[in-house]
C-alpha cells in the first residue's frame, strides 16, 4: 500500500528555518528508506512550506496569514518549527505567538510533551534513575489562562485582570485523549495536576478528570491496576524534581502545562532535546518546545533534535491515524538514529558545555539513517 503524505511546513524565525531543513531531510530519508524495503508499503511526503512568525508579519502584515491556516488545514499533519522575535512586537507591545493563535484556529486542545531520556545525553540528575526517564505531560493548550474567550482587563492604571477558563467539552475531550495515550504506553499510572485546593475551577477539572477516569476503567479501555491520582501543581513541581521516574502520564491546565513542561526539559538536557504535538480531533501540529533563539541564529549552534524527534512523532501520529505501517517504521527509523548517534558519545551540544553545533548532530544521525539502510540491503 502507497502512502502519500501532505506535510504544511511552517520554518519560523531565528534558527526555525535551520532546523526544519534538516528534519525535513532525514523525514524524507527514513521514508525512502522504508519504501526500499518493502515498497508494497511505500511512504512519501511532500512539504508545503508556509509563511508564518516575525519575518510573514513584516512582509505582509500577517503574523499568521490566512491563507497559511487553509492550506494548514487541508494537510494531513503540520510541522511548525520555532516562531517569533522579541524584537518585532504588535503595536501594543505583546510578542508574536502564531503558534498559539493556531492552537485556537484548530482546536488542538492536547498538547503532548514527551519527556524521556536520551541515551549519552547527561541531564542535571546524578541518580541512575534519570538514565530511564520517561514521562508525558498532557497540557490542556487552548483554555486555562490562555483562553481566547476570556480577554486581559484592565482597570485603569491601577489592576489587570486575567479570567481563568475550564470547560467541560474541553477538558472531556483532553481526558480522554489522555487516557487513549496511556493506553498505548501501558501506563501504570496516570496522574491529574491542578489546584483543587484554593480554586474552584480546579476542583472543576479534577472532578471531570475522575469521571472520566471512571469511565474508561468501567469500559475496560484502563486497567484496574493502573494507578489513578492528582497532586498539587506545587508539590508536582519538587516531586519533577527529585523522582520524576515515579510517574508515567500526567495532565494538567494550560498554564501549569506550559511551565512544567519546560522544567521537565531540564530534566533530559533541555528544551533543544524536548519534542511536542498539539492535538485536536482533525488536526495535529508537531514543533520542537524551544524558542527561536535569534541570539545564535545563523551562528550553527542550534541543537535541531527536538526538531527531529518532533519528526519523528509526525510520523508516529500519521501511523496511528491512518494506520500506515510504514510511517510508524519510519518514526522508529529516526527515534533509533538519533539515540544511536547520541549514545556514541561523540556528540556533546552547546547547552552542555560541548562544542557539537547543528551539522555535527545532523551528520551524526544522518550517519545513523544511512547504517539502518545499510542492514537492511
Amino acid at each position: 500500500m502507497s502512502n502519500r503524505f501532505n506535510i504544511a511546513v511552517f520554518e519560523g524565525d531565528g534558527i526555525g528555518p535551520e532546523v526544519t531543513g534538516p528534519c525535513c531531510e532525514l523525514m524524507n530519508k527514513a521514508c525512502r528508506i522504508v519504501s526500499e524495503s518493502d515498497p508494497a508499503n511505500s511512504i512519501s511526503l511532500d512539504m508545503i512550506m508556509l509563511p508564518a512568525g516575525a519575518k510573514a508579519y513584516q512582509s505582509c502584515g500577517e503574523a499568521l496569514p490566512k491563507s497559511s491556516v487553509t492550506q494548514a488545514k487541508a494537510a494531513d499533519a503540520i510541522l511548525l518549527s520555532a516562531m517569533g522575535d522579541p524584537q518585532i512586537r504588535y503595536p501594543d507591545g505583546t510578542e508574536l505567538t502564531p503558534q498559539i493563535d493556531l492552537r485556537f484556529e484548530l482546536e488542538l486542545y492536547a498538547g503532548i510533551r514527551p519527556i524521556r531520556s536520551i541515551p549519552g545525553v547527561n541531564g542535571p540528575l546524578a541518580d541512575e534513575r534519570a538514565k530511564a526517564i520517561d514521562f508525558v505531560l498532557v497540557r490542556e493548550s487552548i483554555e486555562g489562562l490562555f483562553a481566547p474567550q476570556a480577554p486581559s482587563k484592565m482597570l485603569g492604571n491601577e489592576q489587570a485582570e486575567e479570567t481563568l477558563v475550564i470547560t467541560r467539552r474541553v477538558s472531556e475531550k483532553l481526558f480522554n485523549a489522555t487516557f487513549e495515550l496511556a493506553k498505548k504506553r501501558n501506563a501504570n499510572r496516570i496522574t491529574c495536576i491542578d489546584k483543587a485546593n484554593v480554586f474552584p475551577a480546579f476542583a472543576f477539572f479534577r472532578k471531570i478528570f475522575y469521571e472520566v477516569a471512571e469511565h474508561h476503567l468501567t469500559s475496560g479501555n484502563t486497567s484496574a491496576e493502573t494507578l489513578i491520582d492528582h497532586a498539587y501543581v506545587d508539590i508536582m513541581a519538587l516531586n519533577l524534581l527529585t523522582r520524576p521516574w515515579d510517574y508515567d502520564v500526567m495532565v494538567t491546565e494550560n498554564m501549569f502545562g506550559d511551565i512544567l513542561s519546560d522544567l521537565a526539559a531540564g530534566l533530559i538536557g533541555g528544551m533543544g532535546y524536548a519534542p511536542s504535538a498539539d492535538i485536536g480531533d482533525k488536526h495535529a501540529v508537531f514543533q520542537p518546545c524551544h524558542g527561536s533563539a535569534p541570539d545564535i541564529a545563523g551562528k550553527g549552534l542550534a541543537n535541531p533534535t527536538a526538531m527531529f524527534l518532533s519528526g519523528a512523532m509526525l510520523l508516529e501520529w500519521l501511523a496511528d491515524t491512518h494506520h500506515s505501517v510504514a510511517a510508524a517504521r519510519a518514526s522508529e527509523l529516526i527515534t533509533s538514529a538519533v539515540d544511536a548517534a547520541f549514545a556514541s558519545g561523540t556528540l556533546k551540544t552547546i547547552e552542555l558545555g560541548g562544542q557539537s553545533g547543528l551539522a555535527d548532530v545532523y551528520a551524526a544521525v544522518d550517519k545513523q539513517l544511512s547504517s539502518a539502510e545499510l542492514s537492511q540491503k
